[in-house]
């Protein structure tokens, strides 16, 4: 059934016209009429009379409820009667709505009493819609009753949904096995209720004056599923979208930027200690082979380079600013590269909108979208693209080449990044700082790792997400091609917002970004480590070609603690079949287990590990390999890194290519040992159950959205460039 957009339009209209911002009942049920979204039959009575007469066409049992625009939370003010079964009790049940209706609210507008057929068995759940100021308009949908209330459990996706992210929705709650059936309960409808969401998320993109929406309850049964309440509440003036700049506008300032052939430090100077003096000394001791044009009025050279006092007096063509000068001289300076025709600034300067100078902050910004000059920035530490061997930054300089790019709005953060980078020895391509956001945020620095033939994967770190609903359609594309990771500052509830309907109340903040995420295909990491080592480690793993994982340990507890953080990291661990069992079996000891974990125990020599480990390589049910190593004499920690390293790089000669991690408990030999099994492409940690099986479910997170996992895999993959 097409949808009614007319039918809407001249309802809201109406609203509007009326200075309401809510809609009644009756004009809700119109509006899920027009929407294809079910409601029961339902009419309007101004009298007692009237309520007995409707009550009595429809059938019993009915549902009264009171049609006011003034009351919208209708149980609290006494003005819903349920189980009316006969016209005497539809007439006295009049009479009493009106009643508590006054005395909850005696200037309130009453339309009358609506006469609803009553609908229920199945399960009760919640649909409905809210406006996020980052993310725009969401579908929600969660269980009735106490588990949306008390436990909120409820999740979000971006509105219109799609059929495969409205059927999401029905296994994203805690509670989804209820759907299913429980205890001899039928199960529900999962078209018809992801029918309702599509439907309702439609609507609610279609007209973008429509702020919250509920459907509360609804009785999801075997046969279908009904909205047996409505509520709708509009905003008449919505906020204005963000401008974005056309993609092919993106990727071409952001190459200039990030690859430039020529860069201007405005605020260049010679003396030590300043900043305009450290980013002029990384740009010329990291190697930049590029053109460098010190901007200082009061300075004819600088560090033996001719120092121009403007950027419009430079006779050539510069592709991104540098500004190294305090926030009052900023505006007049990005005016002159704005004449100048440069497509980027990096501001470096703090005293903006982080300081309370929001003025400021937006005075720049319009020069910026005057002049066609893209922002990054204020308040940063400037960024590095080691490819280009350049530090346009005042931190110390980095220079190790890697396909791993980083961001972050902390020059904190945006340390650690260079710190764990150089420790690891993990080459990056970029590490970008982005501060205020007052224009170049994280959706155009995916636009261009997108397209950068030397980033692999990108890690982003963010407090918030200005555009959120451009950074989630952004990275579900970009998703699809490179690993994107986000670690999301702030992710401890805020409280729910102020809001008139339960959905609103419901939407926590950073659930709506942990479902939003997971939509656009992103891995969320928890905490600053886990987002650096998902960075160092999903590179260095090939793509599973399917959900069996093996786990090979030498110590049982090992297994045990493996065996957890494969479920809580949403890994499969193979159900062993006998023929596999009985072949690993002939290489562990009586008293060790096969099945899965695989118990080899602990006093086994090398032959015993590399048995098993080649076993687990070449069987072609066997997908993934975790292994638990457990220091022992017999078999010390270097002696299992070079025979797995060993067995590994075997197979990968003959094409065979699976992801293996490896835990390592033991004295402070298994750091090294580690270390070295990283080095050949095998992520291990010393001390760590949880750590080597969590970098492993990131990378089946991202196998999964971007649908390389192939059902059925033969478990071998023919080596290629790490994805």
């Amino acid at each position: 059934m097409a949808n009614n957009k007319t039918a809407v339009r001249k309802i809201l209209d109406a609203v509007k016209a009326d200075g309401r911002t809510s809609l009644t009942a009756p004009e809700g049920k119109l509006v899920c009429d027009a929407y294809g979204i079910p409601v029961p039959k339902e009419g309007v009575a101004k009298n007692a009379a009237e309520a007995a007469k409707l009550a009595t066409r429809m059938g019993y049992p009915v549902v009264l409820k009171v049609v006011s625009p003034d009351i919208l939370h209708k149980t609290e003010a006494g003005g819903v009667i349920v189980g009316v079964k006969n016209a005497a009790d539809a007439k006295k049940g009049f009479a009493t709505i009106l009643a508590n209706a006054r005395k909850y609210n005696r200037k309130a507008v009453v339309h009358g009493v609506q006469v609803q057929q009553m609908v229920g068995g199945g399960q009760e759940v919640i649909i409905g819609a809210v406006t996020d100021p980052s993310f725009g308009k969401l579908v929600a949908f969660g269980l009735g009753g106490v588990l949306v209330e008390v436990l909120k459990d409820v999740t979000f996706r971006l509105a219109p949904a799609t059929k495969d992210d409205a059927l999401s929705m029905l296994d994203g709650i805690a509670a989804a096995e209820i759907l299913k059936g429980v205890r001899g309960a039928d199960p529900v409808n999962r078209n018809a209720l992801a029918t309702v969401i599509r439907n309702v998320s439609q609507l609610v993109a279609d007209f973008p004056q429509i702020a919250e929406m509920d459907l509360n309850p609804v009785f999801a049964s075997k046969a279908g599923a009904v909205a047996a309440d409505v509520r709708i509440v509009c905003d008449w003036d919505p906020p204005p979208a963000r401008f974005r700049p056309r993609h092919a506008d993106i990727v071409r300032d952001m190459n200039r930027i990030m690859k430039p052939e020529a860069v201007a430090v405005i605020g260049a100077s010679g003396e030590t200690g300043k900043i305009g003096n450290s980013v002029m000394k990384n740009l010329i001791n990291g190697g930049y082979q590029g053109k460098i044009y010190p901007i200082n009025p009061s300075a004819g050279e600088i560090m033996g380079m001719k120092a121009y006092k403007s950027v419009k007096d430079v006779p050539g063509t510069i592709d991104v600013a540098v500004f190294a000068i305090p926030a009052k001289f900023v505006a007049a300076a990005l005016v002159e590269c704005g004449e100048k025709k440069i497509p980027g600034a990096v501001l470096i300067p703090s005293g903006f909108a982080e300081t309370g100078n929001v003025e400021g902050q937006k005075e720049i910004q319009a020069i910026g979208h005057k002049y066609g000059v893209r922002l990054m920035g204020p308040n940063i530490y400037g960024f590095y693209y080691t490819w280009k061997n350049l530090c346009a930054t005042f931190c110390t300089a980095y220079d190790v080449k890697g396909h791993a790019a980083l961001s972050s709005q902390s020059g904190g953060i945006g340390m650690a990044i260079i710190g764990f980078s150089r420790s690891a020895r993990m080459g990056v391509s970029a590490i970008v700082g982005l501060g205020n956001k007052s224009d170049i945020d994280e959706d155009d620095l995916l636009t261009f790792f997108e397209q950068d033939e030397n980033t692999h994967i990108i890690a982003q770190h963010c407090e918030d997400l200005k555009d959120g609903r451009a950074f989630a359609e952004v990275a579900k594309r970009v998703s699809k091609k490179k690993p994107v990771v986000v670690l999301k500052a702030g992710r401890t509830s805020m409280g729910a917002r102020a809001a008139s309907s339960h959905t609103g109340a419901l939407a926590g903040n950073d659930k709506i970004y942990d479902d939003v995420l997971r939509q656009s295909g992103v891995i969320r990491a928890k905490a600053l480590r886990e987002m650096l080592e998902y960075a160092r480690a999903i590179p260095v793993l090939p793509t599973p070609a399917g959900e069996n994982v093996v786990i090979i340990t030498g110590a049982g507890g090992s297994g045990v603690l493996l065996s957890d953080a494969c479920v809580d990291n949403g890994l499969k661990l193979m159900a062993m079949p006998a023929d596999l069992d009985a072949a690993f079996r002939k290489f562990i000891p009586p008293f060790g287990a096969a099945g899965n974990p695989v118990d080899i125990t602990g006093g086994e020599p090398p032959k015993t590990y590399q048995n098993t480990i080649r076993l687990g390589l070449e069987d072609p049910r066997i997908h993934s390999l975790i292994l638990g190593y457990w220091h022992t004499i017999v078999t010390p920690p270097m002696v299992f890194a070079r025979l797995v390293a060993e067995v590994v790089e075997e197979f990968r000669a003959k094409g065979i290519s699976k992801p293996v991690v490896a835990s390592l408990a033991g004295d402070v030999e298994v750091e090294e040992a580690a270390e070295y099994l990283f080095d050949h492409g095998i992520p291990a940690y010393p001390y760590s159950t949880e750590m080597p099986v969590m970098v492993l479910g990131a990378k089946y997170k991202w196998a999964r959205g971007a649908g390389l996992i192939r059902t059925g895999g033969t478990g071998t993959r023919r080596e290629s460039p790490k994805r």
